[in-house]
């Protein structure tokens, strides 16, 4: 039995609601990237802005502009981080985030998720993939929390995301 091939934006709808944990519509402005060699879906950009990579392990790289769009989703914020105000400069920089500098932590944050940091008012300060689970970010002391990917005042967008 041969399966059936699904529409580009439902391939990354499901992916995205089973990495995050939540239903996400998928705008008509999202456009594909495919690889010319395989043929598969290896980025989506939504309204001309790169929201996401897929990676070989059948995950997904956000971006900023990404993760701005899926913030617009309450159940999100299960998967976000929020770092202490002295560690805030630095996460925006692009820095990584250490465990005794994690405020609060979403309960989806698993070992090797991408995860949104945000400040206390919710205002997106970086993207990065979590080093260690939810349970264990703040009872460390020592160790990388979550490895920044891409933070605000990186040099890389000069947007605000809110």
């Amino acid at each position: 039995m041969d399966a059936i091939p699904l529409d580009p934006k439902e391939k990354i709808r499901h992916h995205l609601n089973a990495l995050f944990g939540a239903y996400f519509a998928i705008p008509k402005s999202t456009t594909f990237n495919y690889s010319r060699r395989t043929g598969r879906i290896k980025s989506f950009s939504i309204d001309n802005q790169l929201a996401g990579t897929l990676r070989t392990d059948g995950g997904i790289a956000l971006t900023l502009s990404g993760a701005a769009i899926l913030m617009k989703n309450p159940l999100f914020k299960t998967n976000c981080v929020i770092p202490v105000d002295e560690a805030v400069p630095f996460v925006s920089e692009g820095r990584s985030l250490f465990c005794k500098h994690v405020k609060w932590c979403g309960s989806n944050v698993k070992v090797g998720s991408d995860v949104v940091l945000i400040d206390d008012n919710g205002k997106i300060l970086a993207v990065g993939r979590a080093r260690i689970a939810s349970h264990m970010m703040k009872g460390f002391d020592i160790g990388v929390a979550v490895r920044v990917r891409q933070g605000i005042k990186s040099g890389t967008s000069k947007e605000e995301f809110v």
